[in-house]
């Protein structure tokens, strides 16, 4: 199905870096869009925002993703006010990068929640309704760090490794229900995911706006077609 316009697509963590590219690219072409965040202050600016790009409708949801319930509700409420769902997009995640001596417990939990446990809730919720259509998509959003681990990354490599997994293990499960399940893998991004606010010093990174073109590529894949990950890296990184 290539025309976009007028399906419905829910992006958690759409209100900043990637998940925000992913929702703009959305947007445009014509897509209803509902996006999540923990934060009602970024929720509420984020939606103003994208409403006043054109093209589909757009809701604002908060949802913490490690939390069953408010995944379930955020599908839910999707649903209701957007008719019904084709496309989610599982975006949201975190990073806390020290030493494994110097991590929390709680540190390593929420990292686990919300990069692999709220893919989970969010798929579990999104399936009886994904499956209703006849094009139904679960893209998640992983990262380099699902295959390759670092130091300081033990939470994070952790997670993106199980996300890797749990996305390769769901697209069998639901190939034959008329969902396409994909993993988006990228590298460096000039997000300020890291901490580090997005600058001039990282033209040199992919850009949210590189993703989001990914995840428009796939939504627009024939039927027989499935591209079940993607990687994606910087074309030329600094010399070492």
């Amino acid at each position: 199905m290539n025309e976009l316009s007028g399906r419905v697509a829910l992006v958690t963590g759409g209100t900043k870096g990637i998940g925000r590219a992913i929702a703009e690219a959305l947007v445009q072409t014509g897509c209803h869009v509902a996006i999540s965040a923990r934060t009602a202050g970024d929720v509420g600016r984020a939606e103003a925002e994208l409403a006043g790009l054109g093209g589909g409708q757009v809701l604002g949801v908060v949802c913490d993703v490690r939390n069953p319930s408010a995944c379930a509700d955020l599908v839910k409420t999707t649903v209701e006010r957007l008719g019904r769902l084709d496309v989610l997009v599982n975006n949201a995640g975190m990073g806390v990068f020290k030493p494994i001596q110097e991590m929390s417990i709680e540190e390593f939990q929420s990292q686990i929640e919300t990069n692999l446990g709220g893919v989970f809730y969010c798929s579990k919720a999104a399936i009886p309704h994904l499956s209703a259509g006849e094009d139904g998509w679960i893209i998640n959003i992983g990262s380099l760090a699902g295959r390759n681990a670092f130091a300081r990354g033990t939470a994070y490599n952790a997670s993106k490794f199980g996300l890797r997994g749990l996305s390769e293990a769901m697209m069998l499960d639901l190939r034959y229900d008329g969902i396409r399940v994909s993993t988006i893998m990228p590298g460096s991004v000039n997000t300020a995911f890291a901490g580090t606010e997005p600058g001039s010093e990282g033209a040199w990174k992919l850009q949210g706006d590189d993703i989001a073109r990914a995840v428009l590529d796939l939504l627009r894949y024939p039927g027989n077609a499935l591209a079940s990950k993607i990687e994606m890296r910087p074309s030329q990184p600094p010399r070492r």
